[in-house]
């Protein structure tokens, strides 16, 4: 046994504990003693972390048996360590798994607020179809209104046609006068059109004077334009079984046959010219139908229950607008 300490000084540092122990004797078995306490000292203090080890490591048993026999069916040893390390790799495949279904499978389309690329791409470019068809399902809409309009005779405004904004004061425009040079170059270039019979093709007319038509029919017009009774052509009296013709060169949108107005044929020109013949006995084209001016597109008749004999219902629009057939063409 060692001698009476008086007292003993602790030294603790990272990785050793020293003990130095001062006596009154120097004895070399009571050294030898006091060498055992300090490592008796050093276990204690390395216990607790070795407890906590021991502890993860210690081996259990899980026994799974019959209620009523106690007859064992299961059994399996376990450590808390090994059931720490699998609960976690449990969770941690969860994990994965999870972030991987969300990443790379459709099923992330249904978690809200989380939106497909393609899929809007594809909405905007419905949307984008979808006006561009109510645009022209209107645009139809009108072009039908209005030609329903030209067929029953009632005058309409079309509202395709450019209008001047009534705020628009053209009073206060200053024109600057004329050159000389440009006046005489206007008169030079005026002079050479004068009797030019291509005059007008390849560019839009300013005006229906300028266009060439030819006389549908040769015969006695019996009912003139009037606008005020709602009478939008003229009624032309001819022999029968007389061929029309075309006045302008056109497309035939309309050959069709109507309670009120019998055979029915109508041609779309350029520049907004459209011509409408009535009361026919028979039709000689179809719609799509490219036709020349002159060429044959119908035979007079008497057609229809508004009619009193056999005579051509002629009519000319432009822009729109019914126009007198008289004012530009020779009957």
């Amino acid at each position: 046994m060692c001698l009476p300490i008086p007292y003993c000084r602790i030294i603790n540092d990272s990785r050793f504990l020293y003990f130095t122990i001062f006596a009154h004797s120097i004895n070399q078995g009571k050294l030898n003693d006091c060498f055992w306490f300090n490592q008796y000292l050093q276990s204690v203090v390395d216990k607790p972390t070795k407890k906590i080890y021991k502890k993860l490591s210690s081996k259990y048993r899980l026994v799974i048996m019959n209620d009523q026999t106690f007859e064992e069916k299961v059994s399996i040893t376990l450590s808390p360590l090994n059931v720490f390390v699998f609960t976690g790799t449990i969770i941690i495949s969860l994990i994965t798994f999870t972030i991987y279904l969300i990443a790379f499978t459709p099923l992330r389309e249904y978690i809200p607020g989380y939106a497909d690329v393609n899929m809007q791409r594809k909405l905007l470019s419905l949307t984008s179809k979808t006006d561009s068809l109510m645009a022209s399902v209107a645009t139809k809409d009108r072009y039908l209104f209005n030609l329903r309009n030209v067929i029953n005779g009632v005058a309409g405004n079309d509202s395709s046609v450019s209008t001047t904004p009534s705020l628009v004061r053209f009073d206060t425009i200053q024109f600057q006068p004329a050159s000389a040079a440009d006046s005489a170059i206007r008169q030079q270039i005026e002079s050479q059109d004068q009797f030019s019979l291509t005059a007008g093709e390849g560019q839009p007319a300013s005006s229906i004077s300028s266009f060439y038509f030819f006389t549908p029919v040769k015969g006695t017009v019996t009912n003139f334009f009037n606008n005020k009774t709602k009478h939008f052509g003229i009624d032309i009296v001819a022999s029968p079984n007389e061929v029309i013709k075309n006045t302008l060169d056109g497309t035939v949108i309309l050959a069709d046959w109507t309670s009120e107005t019998g055979y029915v044929i109508a041609v779309q020109h350029s520049n907004n010219l459209f011509s409408v013949y009535k009361h026919n006995s028979a039709i000689l084209k179809n719609s799509g139908d490219f036709v020349k001016a002159g060429e044959v597109i119908a035979i007079i008749g008497n057609s229809g229950e508004l009619t009193t004999g056999p005579h051509l219902h002629f009519e000319l629009w432009y822009n729109g607008i019914p126009v007198n057939p008289v004012d530009y063409m020779t009957f």
